[in-house]
């Protein structure tokens, strides 16, 4: 039942990411050649359109992290994984390094939150448009918390399996 519920979450979270990253992307992509055709074709010069398009690009790059978090298809290094043939001492080096990401992004969602709540109070815009630039801080909190969550995902499912194998007799 629980695994059911989180594993609906888990479809809906994702979803709501890759369609988030889509519609960053088309903005990005979209803006770029609005402003080159502008700038190149037009001779218009439009002030602050490169902030925007930096904004987006900020929340395209922490939501593509998140998704390669998510699908565990970040870059990895494996060499000592390769080495190992048991399969509960896999699952054990994968809590391990599961663990060591938690950690680590605990630090993350702290810097982040530091910069985050530094930038809401002493709000600063960008000099064009006037963007506040706590909403791209938010981007990189949002991918703070997300793959701490992952990694805690990825170390509870390790324990789990090597549970499961220790019982089984493997």
């Amino acid at each position: 039942m629980i695994s059911k519920f989180f594993s609906g979450l888990d479809k809906r979270v994702g979803w709501l990411l890759e369609a988030a990253a889509f519609v960053s992307s088309l903005l990005v992509v979209g803006l770029m050649l609005f402003l080159v055709l502008a700038r190149y074709v037009f001779g218009w010069s439009i002030v602050g359109l490169l902030e925007l398009i930096m904004l987006f690009g900020m929340w395209l790059y922490m939501l593509g992290g998140l998704i390669a978090s998510r699908r565990n298809q970040h870059l990895v290094v494996d060499f000592i994984e390769l080495k190992i043939s048991d399969e509960r001492m896999k699952l054990m080096h994968k809590a391990l390094i599961s663990l060591i990401t938690f950690v680590i992004c605990v630090f993350f969602i702290v810097l982040a939150y530091r910069m985050l709540a530094w930038g809401v109070r002493r709000p600063q815009t960008s000099p064009g448009m006037g963007i506040p630039l706590w909403l791209p801080q938010a981007s990189i909190m949002l991918a703070a918390v997300g793959c701490t969550c992952y990694a805690l995902r990825d170390f509870i499912c390790s324990v789990a399996g090597a549970r499961r194998l220790k019982k089984e007799g493997q």
